[in-house]
Parts: structure tokens; C-alpha cells; sequence
């Protein structure tokens, strides 16, 4: 039997193998534990990120309410107002003075209320996130042992034509093996298809001159647009 119709027959038993693979990557089972994979991966750089924006902002309010105690000790000063004027101080200058100071006071106030929420949300955030991470660490086992279950009632069907394609290899060139399983990982299928018309069956693209030699000479090309095994009937 030649190399192409060895390479057909393994690509047919293949494709069996294939929809069973599809099949556990599309299975419930196998959504449910990516996607609380992935989640917990992100978790922990969100929970990071989240903790260092909380401190960020408290270290911000500490920095402010000291700002606000310092002005307040300051306004102090001026309690004694009318003591000072009877001494010949200049009213205005003290006034001018005072009103500056609560204004800062005003804007410091109103920074301060927003830092103030800003923690909260963030301290709201992060103990969400923390209880659907909690959540997370109890499904992950769970969903991981009925991902295995499923894969291990397709085993048998998947020993059995994994045993038949090591079969069918041995009559087939090494090289061009070692090609099929590379194209295989790349997720091309089929692999191997027909000439028409002197273009590949499956992107339409048509071969070159050199390629059209090779296949008069029995010999197996690659499309070069799409990279799949082509032969002639």
C-alpha cells in the first residue's frame, strides 16, 4: 500500500480519535474547570492589586487627616482674635488668613469623603472577590474530579484506536509522520487532501509548478497556503 493511502487510512482512524477529543473539550465538565481555572489564576492578581490600591489609599488619608489635624491646630492660633487687634494687629491680614485656612479645610474635608468611600468600594471589592475565590478553592477539586471521570469513560475507546494508528504508523515514512503529528497540533485537520484541477481541495489555492512536478513524480507535497499534505488521486 502506498505512503498516501497508508497516510489516508491513518487520518480516517484519526478523525475518530479527534471527535472524541472534541468531545471531552466541549463536555460541561471541562468548561465548569477551565473556567474556574482561569478565574483562580486572575483571583490572586486581583486580590493583589486590590490590596495594594486599599493600602494606597489609606496611606493617602493618613497623609490628609494629618494635613486636616495640622490646619485645625493652626485655626487655634486665632482664637484669641480679638486680643490680638486690641494689640494693633492688622484685622484684614488675620481674616484673609483664616478664610484660606477653611477653605483648605473645605477642600481637605471633601478629598478625604471621597478617599473614604473609595476604601470602602475597594474594601467591598476585595472581600467579594475573596468570598468567590473561597468558593472557587471548593469547586476546583470537585470539578477536576469529574473532568477525569469523563476522560476516563472515553479511555477505553481511546486506547483502542491510539493502538490501531501506532499499527497503521509503522508502515508509514518517519518524516512524513513527524510532519502529520506537527500539523496535528497545530489543530489542522483534515491534513491530507486531494488535488483538484491542480488546487488544494481544501483553500482552493492552486500549486505551483514545482509542486505539480513533484506530484507527477509520486512525490507528497504541502500547500502553501494552508500547510496541509496534498496527493493526487
Amino acid at each position: 500500500m502506498s505512503q498516501i493511502s497508508q497516510l489516508l487510512k491513518y487520518q480516517e482512524k484519526d478523525s475518530e480519535l479527534l471527535k472524541i477529543e472534541q468531545e471531552i473539550a466541549g463536555s460541561d465538565e471541562r468548561k465548569k474547570y477551565a473556567q474556574t481555572k482561569s478565574f483562580l489564576n486572575k483571583a490572586s492578581e486581583k486580590l493583589d492589586k486590590l490590596e495594594a490600591q486599599s493600602q494606597g489609599i489609606l496611606t493617602r488619608l493618613e497623609t490628609l487627616n494629618k494635613r486636616y489635624g495640622e490646619i485645625c491646630e493652626t485655626l487655634k492660633d486665632f482664637e484669641h482674635l480679638d486680643d490680638m487687634v486690641e494689640g494693633g494687629a492688622d484685622l484684614s491680614f488675620y481674616q484673609r488668613n483664616i478664610s484660606q485656612l477653611i477653605d483648605k479645610l473645605k477642600t481637605l474635608k471633601g478629598e478625604i469623603a471621597a478617599l473614604t468611600s473609595s476604601a470602602k468600594e475597594t474594601t467591598d471589592e476585595y472581600q467579594a472577590m475573596k468570598k468567590k475565590v473561597l468558593v472557587a478553592q471548593k469547586q476546583y477539586p470537585e470539578q477536576h474530579a469529574a473532568l477525569q471521570e469523563f476522560k476516563k469513560s472515553k479511555q477505553e475507546q481511546t486506547d483502542k484506536i491510539s493502538k490501531e494508528l501506532q499499527s497503521i504508523a509503522k508502515e508509514i515514512d518517519g518524516e512524513v509522520m513527524r510532519k502529520y503529528q506537527v500539523k496535528r497540533s497545530e489543530r489542522i485537520f483534515p491534513i491530507i487532501c486531494e488535488i483538484k484541477a491542480d488546487r488544494c481541495s481544501k483553500c482552493g489555492i492552486e500549486l505551483s509548478i514545482a509542486d505539480k512536478e513533484k506530484v507527477s513524480a509520486g512525490k507528497v507535497v504541502e500547500c502553501e497556503n494552508c500547510h496541509r499534505i496534498l496527493y493526487k488521486a
